[in-house]
């Protein structure tokens, strides 16, 4: 047994022979690959036979070409609605996991709160929005903050979901092995509460996205994606649009992708068996 064998065994690894990695990476990609290509050929299909305007349903080629012509606008726009995610995101899973903790370590501070973070979640953000651009006024404050409101429940809700289901019997063996109730959180409660989490980081992206979108057309200042389509709508620019969304999906994607990524080197054993 070679030392790198060894060293895998000892961490508990697993050594897979390339082959089935491949295999494996194909089952994964290929599947969403061919539904991809059906409804794209399905998509040109229904426009060329249909003889629809491509002013209401431009086809994809139309779509392509759109990605190209405005290829430098979608770039800059596609920065600065990233910046507004990233951040707002940032936030979100800051309040977000400090919530739980709290909402999870102290009786008294969860029936105090978590009611108001119900509420926080049915109010209507086209009411909310307006009112927080008037605050703030226009510049990235507001987006960022539309950004968090949306991003932070599902961190929150399944972060404290995990914190309580750690084992009892676990907790208990530890507070008899003398553990302080800070070591208990970290030897227990955290592991248990890390594909929870995850789970919550991963919803929350796509609703970053989505977010970023609404705040810019609440309170844009000319600069992001949202602000393309409300510009490329109005010119009735409808290939244009679905280009922006295309950016939209393909950053929504990403983030998704780079979430799934933090939590098989987070938490490798949760995934394993995959």
């Amino acid at each position: 047994m070679s030392a790198g064998t060894r060293l895998v065994v000892a961490l508990g690894g697993r050594l897979e022979p390339r082959p089935r990695r491949a295999r494996g990476v194909a089952r994964r990609v290929l599947p969403p690959l061919a539904v991809g290509v059906v409804l794209i050929g399905a998509w040109e299909l229904y426009v060329a036979l249909s003889g629809v305007s491509s002013q209401i349903a431009p086809g994809p080629g139309d779509v392509a070409s759109a990605l190209v012509r405005d290829r430098s606008v979608l770039l800059s726009g596609a920065g600065t609605t990233l910046e507004e995610i990233a951040l707002g995101y940032a936030i979100a899973a800051v309040v977000g996991i400090g919530l739980a903790v709290a909402l999870s370590s102290w009786r008294i501070v969860e029936r105090a709160l978590y009611p108001w973070l119900v509420v926080s979640q049915v109010i209507p953000l086209p009411a909310l929005a307006p009112i927080l651009v008037l605050w703030t006024g226009f510049d990235v404050r507001p987006k960022l903050i539309v950004v968090a409101l949306v991003s932070f429940f599902p961190i929150a809700v399944n972060a404290i979901d995990g914190l309580r289901a750690t084992d009892p019997e676990l907790v208990v063996l530890l507070r008899t092995l003398g553990a302080s109730r800070r070591q208990v959180f970290a030897i227990a409660r955290v592991p248990t509460a890390l594909p929870y989490l995850f789970s919550g980081l991963r919803v929350a992206a796509a609703f970053a996205v989505t977010g970023a979108v609404f705040a810019e057309w609440v309170g844009s200042t000319g600069v992001g994606l949202g602000y393309l389509i409300l510009s490329y709508g109005n010119q009735t620019a409808t290939a244009d649009v679905f280009a922006v969304v295309v950016v939209l999906a393909l950053i929504g994607v990403a983030l998704f992708a780079l979430v799934g990524l933090a939590e098989r080197v987070a938490v490798p054993w949760w995934r394993a068996s995959e």
